[in-house]
């Protein structure tokens, strides 16, 4: 694919830029229907080729999709959580509603929590009109 497509993908696919690959088993955790982008998530499954798996999914999973708010509890619980459904490499898209958004989290407690969990911040993005997004890479195993 050349350059010009791949920009041309990321201004229609919003998920062109998190990084997926076909093929990939993505986990989706914190699913709810009342505010979750449901733009971003069709633009996983068409990256991916295939729906989402849910958090009953009982195997590894290349990534971890992680939608997380305020209220939701502790942000490191989850992400310590999440860490046990990834294949050995694999990353965690966190996304938390932007700046001014309802269950809004501040960037120094994504990264306390990130730190405490044991993953490395790597990117943060806009990845949706109401959430951004921060890769975590998770430790080697």
């Amino acid at each position: 694919m050349s350059a010009t497509a791949d920009h041309a993908e990321e201004r229609t696919n919003p998920a062109a830029r998190l990084g997926f690959e076909p093929g990939q088993v993505v986990q989706e955790i914190g699913y709810d229907d009342a505010d979750v982008d449901q733009d971003l998530r069709e633009g996983i499954e068409s990256i991916i080729g295939q729906e989402l798996v849910d958090e009953e999914y009982d195997d590894v999973a290349d990534a971890v999709v992680l939608w997380f708010r305020d209220e939701d509890g502790d942000l490191t619980d989850a992400l310590v959580d999440a860490i046990g459904f990834l294949d050995d490499g694999g990353n965690i898209w966190l996304l938390t509603p932007k700046t001014g958004r309802d269950g809004y989290i501040e960037p120094s407690d994504i990264q306390d929590a990130a730190q405490t969990a044991g993953l490395s911040q790597t990117k943060s993005i806009s990845v949706a009109k109401d959430w951004s997004g921060t890769r975590l890479a998770a430790p080697k195993r």
